[in-house]
């Protein structure tokens, strides 16, 4: 019988042995991350002694899962073509699904799972977003995010789960398991837990801002999930663009190596994040205990070129460089790539499977938080005479999925294989529902309107408020908030469904509504929130993070989180309301 611990041993000596033969420019090539498209030739995998590709906005590597495949297994035949044959990681920012492929089922945004505060529904979303990541090709994802967010300014709110540290961390446990398993099957990845560390507190909420919080602070609201993950066996854990203290993270020793890879015992992979060689310091990023770099967008030859230099030069150690070649190696070997390097094509005919989309329709279920209902006007009548569907996010596979959905900064269109909620309205209503997407039909004799508004699709920066890249508010648009001023002005009754990667300054929609439901970024099955206004389930959702009641909230550097009592929630956290 092999036992993990034996199986760690013999992995161990395989290492000792291949590292014994590698040469300088092969183990740089090992810690050498690149995109697929731009950055490499196919030749320069084999020349270059390349270590991991990854796929993101840009060209894709086919029309279908098998063509994508069979991008991926040829540039794994030229790594399997070096002296050594050591196999490629592939990964992708599989953080809602495998949202890079269009067709794929896509889960509500963490923001949503959070609200689900259901660590078997986390744990299977995971499980199937693994599987349809290996289905078009890929080894390793990107996700978890595990950030802490304090400030909903951030563009990155939806990415992590709840404000709360504890949900997180139950949360991140459950995700890890889901996606990894075990780790050599065909059907799972490696797991990245990201951003390492204090992404999500970044003084006034700013993508790769100033984390300012103290030592103490981080590490009892921040650490919690980190230490989860490494428990759980996390493959890899992605730095971060923040500073902390000044210092940039991807340039923090005393975290990286000191707490987590000596102090948590982290064994796997530190991977940079975007351009992190020439963005954080060069070589300092990799004595700080980066192991393998994204040298992409003209990084490749600056980073294999000065890493050798600064070997050559005593500025890096062969024991630091040892280091980093052993855990990607490790990584390798425990996800069985030298015994099977390339995808399962049988898994193809997995990909947005029905069994796969009401996983994900009963997460958008339970995501759905109820924060008002007047006179009980929810569940509806399916008998309802009439009921007008307002807004364009009602009808939209694209605007109720949010950033890194097909595109990175997302799609305003429809995406093959998903429902919009009108679609799912339109599916259980046994009277007349009419479309009104602008609020300009003047339906005012309907029984009840349904207006979905929200925000835009975006991701990392450019959903930053105030960043100058957009027009983001943490209120509704006026167009928006036309849209309800025009049926409730009429008298008619209106269920507000706000389609949200964050929570909102909403408090006087809120009061003119007859419902309220903040509904997140649900993903690809819109039909799941029909099936609970209509009452075929019940509401479940808490809120992940506490409301905010006015702007004036946000005049310091954090909203209104639950842990301060300074500041008074309009709806305070896990708040939300059932049939």
């Amino acid at each position: 019988m092999v036992t993990e611990k034996s199986s760690d041993t013999v992995i161990e000596q395989k290492i000792d042995s291949l590292l014994a033969m590698m040469t300088l420019d092969e183990k740089i090539g090992q810690m050498t991350q690149v995109r697929h498209f731009d950055d490499i030739s196919e030749e320069d995998v084999t020349s270059r002694f390349i270590g991991s590709i990854i796929h993101t906005q840009g060209p894709l590597p086919g029309e279908t899962a098998l063509e994508w495949q069979a991008k991926f297994t040829a540039l794994q035949k030229k790594a399997l073509a070096t002296r050594l044959g050591i196999p490629l990681l592939f990964g992708v920012d599989a953080v809602h699904g495998q949202n890079t492929f269009d067709g794929a089922t896509m889960f509500p945004h963490n923001i949503g799972l959070g609200a689900t505060g259901n660590a078997e529904l986390v744990e299977k979303a995971a499980a199937i977003t693994a599987l349809e990541s290996q289905a078009t090709g890929f080894n390793w994802v990107f996700s978890p995010c595990i950030a802490i967010p304090y400030n909903e300014k951030w563009g990155r709110v939806y990415e992590a789960f709840s404000e709360s540290t504890q949900l997180t961390t139950e949360l991140t446990k459950a995700s890890v398991r889901g996606y990894q398993g075990i780790l050599s099957d065909s059907h799972t990845v490696m797991a990245t837990a990201k951003h390492f560390v204090g992404d999500g507190t970044t003084d006034f909420g700013v993508e790769g801002g100033e984390t300012s919080i103290d030592a103490n602070e981080l590490k009892k609201r921040l650490l919690p999930p980190y230490e989860a993950a490494v428990e759980h066996g996390v493959g890899a854990i992605m730095a971060s663009f923040n500073t902390f203290s000044g210092n940039p993270m991807h340039a923090h020793k005393a975290l990286i190596t000191d707490t987590l890879k000596e102090g948590m015992g982290f064994d796997g992979i530190v991977v940079s994040d975007w351009k992190g060689y020439s963005r954080f310091g060069e070589h300092e990023i990799v004595n700080a205990g980066i192991d393998m770099v994204m040298a992409v967008d003209g990084d490749l030859d600056l980073y294999q070129h000065g890493l050798k230099q600064a070997v050559t030069d005593g500025l890096v150690s062969q024991n630091r460089i040892d280091d980093a070649v052993r855990r990607i190696l490790r990584q390798k070997y425990r996800l069985g790539l030298f015994e099977n390097p390339f995808p399962d094509s049988t898994l193809v005919k997995k990909i947005g499977i029905p069994e796969h989309r009401e996983v994900a329709r009963q997460a958008v279920r339970e995501s759905l938080v109820l924060l008002k209902n007047e006179s009980n006007i929810l569940p509806l009548e399916k008998e309802t005479k009439k009921i007008v569907v307002v807004g364009e996010h009602a009808n939209s596979t694209g605007l109720q999925s949010g950033g890194w959905t097909v595109n990175w900064q997302g799609t305003s269109e429809n995406y093959k294989g998903g429902t919009t909620i009108l679609q799912g309205i339109e599916k259980l209503a046994k009277g007349t529902v009419v479309f009104d997407p602008d609020a300009t039909g003047n339906h005012f004799d309907a029984d009840v309107a349904i207006i979905a508004v929200g925000e835009p699709p975006y991701a990392e920066f450019f959903g930053d408020i105030g960043h100058e890249s957009n027009e983001l508010t943490l209120t509704l648009t006026e167009k928006h908030q036309n849209y309800i001023n025009a049926y409730v002005n009429e008298g008619v009754k209106v269920v507000v469904l706000l389609i949200s990667g964050r929570p909102l300054v909403t408090t006087k929609q809120i009061e003119q509504s007859t419902a309220f439901v903040a509904a997140w970024l649900p993903g690809s099955e819109g039909d799941g929130v029909a099936e609970v206004l209509f009452g075929d389930y019940n509401f479940k959702g808490k809120l992940p993070h506490s409301w905010p009641s006015s702007l004036e909230d946000y005049n310091g550097k954090y909203g209104p989180n639950f842990w301060d009592g300074s500041i008074e929630p309009l709806f305070p956290f896990r708040y939300g309301l059932e049939y």
